[in-house]
């Protein structure tokens, strides 16, 4: 395969989010879901296209690029706050005493659960491309989640394996 060069216009990037004091938020299923539901919102209503992704206990990786309408930084925090909101309302719900570990005292808000600040690199090839979806898929192993990458259910991994797509979001970089 020729590997080319991408335009920065055409330039994926690889976003990493993190919760609060690395707690681990994401750990229920039921939190993970959120993100998914949030990502495939944004690709169905073609505001990403999502590459690669690894939902983890306390932060996640995603490969995304904008869609000639939407740029990142606005799909960013539309993601974060929707993720937020969510979780939120469960917490509310059924675990008040979870909630309490993410009060904080600040102008904007009362409670906190993504690290501001997120990652954000933009990856100018399909051989840097690669390399951070290698790194991402690899993740859930190091954790000691899986023994291999596509058994893993919060990823792309399976994806890239040829063995489907859960959730139905990803397209492949290459095409």
């Amino acid at each position: 395969m020729i590997l080319k060069p991408l335009k920065i216009e055409d330039c994926p990037q690889f976003y990493t989010a993190t919760i609060l004091d690395w707690k681990k938020l994401l750990k229920p299923e039921k939190y993970k879901l959120i993100i998914i539901e949030s990502l495939q919102f944004l690709v169905e209503e073609k505001r990403v296209e999502v590459y690669g992704y690894v939902i983890m206990d306390n932060h996640i990786h995603i490969i995304w690029k904008p869609m000639l309408l939407y740029s990142l930084k606005h799909t960013q925090l539309s993601f974060m706050k929707f993720t937020a909101q969510h979780i939120k309302q469960d917490l509310e719900l059924h675990h008040k005493a979870v909630l309490k570990c993410f009060y904080v005292e600040s102008k904007d808000r009362s409670y906190q659960f993504w690290k501001r600040n997120s990652l954000c690199v933009d990856l100018y090839s399909d051989k840097i491309i690669e390399q951070k979806l290698k790194y991402i898929h690899e993740n859930p192993v190091k954790a000691g989640l899986c023994c291999n990458p596509e058994d893993y259910r919060f990823s792309s991994a399976k994806f890239y394996k040829e063995k489907g797509d859960e959730f139905c979001f990803i397209s492949d970089f290459r095409l």
